[in-house]
C-alpha cells in the first residue's frame, strides 16, 4: 500500500514543511496599567445598519479584559465583544458606557 502524503502530520520530505504543524500564538505585549491611568475614548460606527459602540485602548491583561467586558454587558443589556484591545458594544450608548466605567475609575480623553 502506499503511504497518503496528504495526511495531517505527514512527512513531506527535506524541502517541504506543512502550514498546520506549527502555528505561532500571537500575543501582543501590552504594558498593564490601573484603572486611573487610562486614557480611553469613544467611537460610534455603523455597521450593517446597526450602531456600534467602541471603547479603546485598555492596557489590561486579556481575562481581566474579558471580565470587564461581562461586567458592562450585564449594566448596560446590551451584547459585545473583545476585539484586541478595545471594547465594542452593540448599541448607540457611549453615555452609559462613560458614566458606568468612569464610577470603575476608568479616565477618558477630553
Amino acid at each position: 500500500m502506499k503511504k497518503n502524503l496528504f495526511e495531517m502530520g505527514a512527512d513531506l520530505g527535506e524541502r517541504w514543511t506543512a502550514d498546520n504543524k506549527s502555528k505561532e500564538i500571537k500575543e501582543a505585549e501590552t504594558e498593564l496599567k490601573a484603572p486611573e491611568q487610562h486614557r480611553l475614548y469613544l467611537a460610534k460606527e455603523k455597521r450593517r445598519g446597526k450602531a456600534v459602540t467602541i471603547v479603546k485602548p485598555f492596557h489590561l491583561s486579556r481575562p481581566d479584559l474579558q471580565a470587564l467586558l461581562k461586567k458592562l454587558k450585564k449594566k448596560l443589556g446590551c451584547g459585545g465583544t473583545l476585539k484586541e484591545d478595545s471594547l465594542e458594544l452593540q448599541g448607540d450608548i457611549p453615555d452609559q458606557a462613560r458614566r458606568y466605567l468612569t464610577e470603575l475609575g476608568y479616565r477618558f480623553r477630553s
